[in-house]
């Protein structure tokens, strides 16, 4: 289930109808109950035109994927992304202010994984959702201690957006901070036919 909350100096009944409404487009995709939130009108805390909206999911894993089932010789495999996602804006913004960029790719929403996951229950042996610290920053939460993921960076074509930032901003960063192209990934013994294959757990 899912709580929401918006708060803002003044609140505009259309702006909450539109983040509510939106909130509630993604819970019935994922099969999660909307139960209900909180709106606030906080003058002394928020500027104006100044909003914050924020959720909270409650839910169950039945059956934790932690990690341990990874061996050396699993393979990593890439579920494309819309974008940049949800992280490295503090950086997109220090960019555009070098260049410009209008691709829908930039502030496309984040993709949901949900059915990919569903659909490899019992089969994946980690599951890693590429946010803050790229993808080899959240590998190595899902990875035990002595092995790690060696990744073929060129397996896959980076949406534009990225070609835009690297023109700004050097790979290491790029591969630190950004999903590149990359918003979810998962290790299990082998790949099938029309899977992505980026690399392999060493």
């Amino acid at each position: 289930m899912l709580l929401d909350y918006v708060a803002a100096n003044t609140i505009r009944l259309e702006e909450v109808a539109e983040l509510v409404e939106g909130a509630a487009e993604v819970c019935r995709a994922a099969g999660v109950a909307l139960v209900g939130g909180e709106t606030a009108e906080l003058p002394g805390i928020y500027a104006q035109g100044e909003l914050d909206f924020a959720g909270t999911c409650v839910g169950v894993v039945a059956e934790p994927l932690d990690g341990s089932a990874v061996v050396a010789g699993d393979v990593v495999i890439g579920f494309p992304s819309a974008g940049v996602h949800a992280n490295g804006f503090t950086l997109v913004r220090r960019v555009l202010e070098a260049e410009d960029y209008d691709g829908p790719d930039l502030l496309a929403p984040t993709r949901l994984y949900l059915g990919e996951a569903r659909a490899l229950r019992g089969r994946a042996h980690a599951f890693a959702h590429v946010t803050g610290g790229g993808i080899t920053g959240n590998l190595a939460r899902v990875i035990p201690d002595g092995l790690r993921a060696e990744l073929d960076w060129g397996a896959w074509e980076r949406p534009p957006v990225f070609q835009w930032l690297a023109r700004h901003v050097d790979e290491e960063e790029l591969r630190r901070v950004f999903n590149l192209g990359i918003g979810c990934v998962r290790g299990r013994a082998r790949g099938r036919a029309g899977e992505l294959v980026i690399g392999r757990i060493t």
